[in-house]
């Protein structure tokens, strides 16, 4: 997409995100967001980068109230180090907080599913942390199924290694897309699972990829099954226009309950570098699905 196909790509879905106000009859609505280092730990602990920010008191009641705002089924969530602090976001009774067991990573995954629905946690898709010489751990996955509907649906929330954002993968010499090309059986592994078991399965978070038609890494996962892409096609507006590297992957009988024209982006109203900085690099994504 050219660079004016993408800003005009975005000014449309923005104007789609403004639209009116969701009916009960509009679909279960599944969203992933990434909270961009969501810790309590202090500026200067030896676990972060320097040039990580933990949030302040006044950046979590913000998130909170665009949680509100986003009003989700369930909210795959990446960069948590705490389910605690993610309770602040997303507080109970309305929504309870699934975490990784990978203590190795300030970035952990989680899950915030609304009280009402319920959902069983699975054990950790650990084999993400692919053991690369070079490379810290990585994020493993996290695996649960809800209940949506009455109708089982299994969820893999994925932060995937940063760094090979588009472009070759087993024959690039960045050690990113070394261990990208290292995590693709693994999902296709779960993937091949699901299939066989003709359960109705999504695939969600931050893939650190665009995932385009022409896509090398999204052909093998479309390869192991077909699956709906929910951001295909899509420009973000995510501060102020972006490609879409968090996305929601639907597969077996889910692929068809993806509703068309549901994607939407909750763009921040704030709008400084220092806010982007203070809230996070990334907007909550979504899609809604007619769950039978």
């Amino acid at each position: 997409m050219s660079g004016s196909g993408r800003r005009l790509g975005a000014l449309l879905l923005g104007l789609l995100v403004a639209s009116g106000t969701a009916r009960a009859d509009d679909g279960i609505k599944i969203a992933t967001w990434n909270m961009e280092w969501l810790t309590a730990r202090k500026a200067g602990d030896p676990a972060l980068p320097d040039d990580a920010r933990p949030k302040r008191d006044e950046d979590i009641a913000t998130l909170a109230g665009y949680a509100s705002q986003l009003d989700a089924a369930a909210v795959a969530l990446e960069e948590v180090d705490d389910p605690a602090l993610v309770a602040r976001i997303f507080p109970p009774p309305r929504y309870r907080v699934l975490i990784t067991g990978d203590r190795e990573v300030v970035q952990r995954v989680a899950l915030a599913v609304r009280q009402d629905v319920p959902v069983v946690q699975h054990p950790d898709v650990a084999a993400l942390d692919v053991s690369l010489p070079g490379h810290r751990h990585l994020r493993t996955g996290l695996d649960a199924t809800l209940t949506l509907n009455g109708v089982a649906v299994r969820v893999l929330a994925v932060h995937l290694k940063s760094g090979c954002w588009e472009g070759p993968l087993a024959d690039s010499p960045k050690g990113a897309c070394k261990a990208l090309t290292a995590q693709l059986p693994v999902l296709e592994a779960w993937i091949a699972a699901r299939r066989a078991e003709g359960a109705p399965f999504l695939v969600l978070g931050d893939f650190n990829r665009r995932l385009k038609a022409d896509d090398v890494f999204l052909a093998g996962l479309e390869n192991t099954a077909p699956m709906a892409l929910a951001t295909a096609g899509h420009a973000s507006p995510c501060w102020g226009g972006e490609d879409f590297i968090d996305h929601i992957l639907a597969g077996g009988p889910a692929a068809q309950w993806m509703m068309p024209q549901t994607l939407r982006v909750l763009v921040y109203r704030e709008t400084t570098p220092e806010m982007k900085e203070r809230l996070s690099d990334h907007c909550p994504v979504s899609v809604r699905f007619a769950v039978p």
